[in-house]
């Protein structure tokens, strides 16, 4: 692409989408947020208005045709991000896709085929991944300070009211607190075992007929015990957290989603305890770092392709597990 700036259209006028890639758009040079469509043109042009966005497309596919635009950023439910991620790549668009990744796995696959044939980039917002705390964890667990990993845990919990609207309510838009939540913690064990889990039991709190309103999952990865666990429920705790453990240590992160906001990183080896924060911007700031260097033909970002649709599978095999259909199925 040159030098030329990175311009980005948004799908959706979405709450996420001014932490997620207008803001860390604004604190850069190559990145311009050219574009915006809604399901309500209204809305879309107030967003646009609020937020300094230049045009205004009457419809998403006349959005993801703008020849003009170079990355599609998809805050959209999650029933709505394998048909137009989809869409977008085979108008030649690289495509910024909101976790979940698809309603299930079989979607998730279709866009990775598509990613490949067409030669796009199709990335997962896992965005704490590209935080420096995520890459000291790696750091930790590889080094075997910890020694052989004997047991993990994950959790994230977060009021969601269920009220008019909100997605994570809705079995047809992909909601569920493990859609919404509880693919963090999965995500974040899969990379620190850094294998596949066998799910051996799930269990669900059901709200709304077939939408988990929390969810606890016993896994196990390469003979590793593990748990996920992850609540929406009225009244719930904000946790987020996980904990790995081995023969001669434990680690332990408070925060790990969104540590630029505060967190902090407990080893314990051999009776010793330390306690650390690392340093960094936000983790959406990160995360537009690792797509645009990829767009200029940089290292290639982690959280799309085969993990994306592992992630899928995983949460697919949750559900079933539970007693509920995996979204779409």
């Amino acid at each position: 692409m040159g030098t030329e700036p990175v311009r980005v259209g948004l799908l959706g006028a979405s709450q996420i989408a001014p932490l997620a890639i207008i803001v860390p758009a604004g604190r850069r040079d190559d990145v311009e947020i050219v574009s915006v469509a809604a399901r309500d043109p209204e809305r879309a042009a107030t967003f646009a208005t609020e937020h300094g966005i230049a045009r205004v497309a009457a419809t998403y596919e006349e959005l993801i045709s703008d020849p003009e635009i170079d990355l599609i950023y998809n805050g959209l439910p999650p029933v709505s991000h394998a048909p137009l991620s989809v869409l977008a790549m085979k108008a030649g668009r690289h495509v910024l896709c909101e976790k979940p990744f698809a309603m299930n796995a079989a979607e998730a696959r279709d866009m990775v085929e598509v990613a490949q044939r067409t030669g796009r980039l199709c990335v997962e917002g896992f965005h704490y991944f590209y935080h420096p705390l995520f890459a000291r964890v790696m750091e930790i667990v590889r080094s075997g300070k910890l020694g052989p990993l004997i047991a993990m845990s994950g959790a994230f919990d977060v009021e969601i009211p269920d009220v008019a609207g909100n997605i994570r309510h809705d079995l047809a838009l992909g909601g569920g607190a493990l859609m919404d939540l509880g693919c963090y913690p999965l995500h974040m064990l899969r990379h620190i075992a850094g294998s596949e889990p066998q799910i051996i039991s799930a269990q669900a709190k059901v709200g709304r007929p077939g939408i988990d309103l929390s969810m606890e999952a016993e896994l196990q990865f390469s003979g590793i015990p593990a748990r996920v666990s992850c609540d929406m429920s009225a009244g719930v705790a904000i946790r987020a957290e996980f904990e790995v453990i081995g023969q001669k240590g434990r680690l332990h992160v408070n925060n790990p989603i969104h540590p630029y906001l505060g967190h902090q990183l407990t080893l314990g080896v051999d009776g010793d305890e330390t306690i650390e924060q690392v340093d960094g911007q936000s983790t959406f700031d990160h995360q537009l770092d690792a797509v645009v260097d990829e767009i200029r033909g940089g290292m290639a970002v982690s959280t799309g392709g085969a993990d994306a649709v592992a992630n899928m599978e995983a949460i697919d095999a949750i559900y079933t597990a539970a007693g509920l259909s995996p979204r779409g199925l």
